[in-house]
């Protein structure tokens, strides 16, 4: 049974290749939530920042940081996600981590790697979408690069089963830079419109290790593309509560799903 879900962003300044330092500073924003919500989302790469070099430290699935995460979860009581570098059979990922409080812990790969920066070089991707659930709700937790790509992103619905959508929450973990926040902002707009669900973003503030601006522009987004909650560029955390009933209504007296194209993803 769905119900309301509280979503905390967290949005920080990540300290460039110091994993320790920024699960102790990360740890100290996510400290007074406990009790307080039910989702909580960091940035991407949050113990490294976004670095081709940060390769050659990466942890493995038995490492400190999954350790971390996942007493996180179970001292918040609420499930916790963000990405790092972690290293594994195939070679280093841009891993998203998804922890619960009852020490479950599931994982997405990053699909997109940012040949622009040329992450495609160093890092494996991955090559399947993840879909979880909690608290009632469908969720879909996709990395940075993968918002710019709609087809992947998309949330199906199967006409001829009557199914459910894929997801009612699409969230974006980001290390997005200042100079392309108005592509940031436009787009978690268009996913939360075409997708009808809301969208759940997080982005870092600060300057990282190449000297690269972030802006934040952290938010949570709803069905007709209206932002709940919008950040700027100061550290901190936020919450929002989104409504399963406005949802519901949403999709009900507006079904654009009816009339979406079926097709399967590669």
């Amino acid at each position: 049974m769905m119900q309301d879900l509280r979503i905390s962003l967290v949005q920080g300044a990540t300290r460039w290749h110091d994993p320790a330092a920024n699960r102790e500073y990360y740890g100290g924003l996510l400290g007074p939530l406990a009790g307080a919500t039910d989702l909580v989302i960091l940035p991407e790469t949050f113990t490294s920042g976004f670095s081709n070099e940060a390769i050659d430290e990466a942890e493995g699935m038995d490492g400190p940081t999954v350790a971390w995460i996942r007493a996180q979860a179970a001292s918040l009581d609420a499930a916790v996600t963000g990405s790092v570098q972690l290293r594994a059979e195939g070679g280093v990922f841009n891993r998203l981590l998804w922890a619960t409080p009852d020490g479950g812990l599931q994982h997405y790969d990053k699909r997109h790697l940012f040949r622009y920066a040329g992450e495609h070089k160093r890092y494996a991707a991955g090559d399947q979408r993840l879909s979880v659930e909690w608290k009632g709700w469908r969720i879909n937790p996709l990395v940075c690069y993968d918002l710019r790509f709609p087809v992947y992103s998309r949330n199906r619905y199967d006409v001829e089963r009557e199914a459910e959508l894929d997801f009612d929450l699409q969230i974006f973990v980001a290390n997005w830079p200042a100079a392309r926040a108005y592509a940031w902002k436009t787009l978690l707009r268009a996913r939360a419109i075409e997708n009808l669900c809301y969208v759940a973003a997080v982005n870092r503030v600060g300057v990282d290790g190449n000297g690269l601006e972030y802006s934040g522009d952290s938010a949570v987004i709803d069905f007709l593309g209206q932002p709940l909650i919008e950040t700027m560029g100061e550290e901190g955390v936020v919450g929002s509560v989104i409504s399963a009933a406005a949802l519901a209504g949403h999709r009900q007296r507006f079904p654009a799903m009816l009339d979406g194209d079926r097709f399967s993803l590669a």
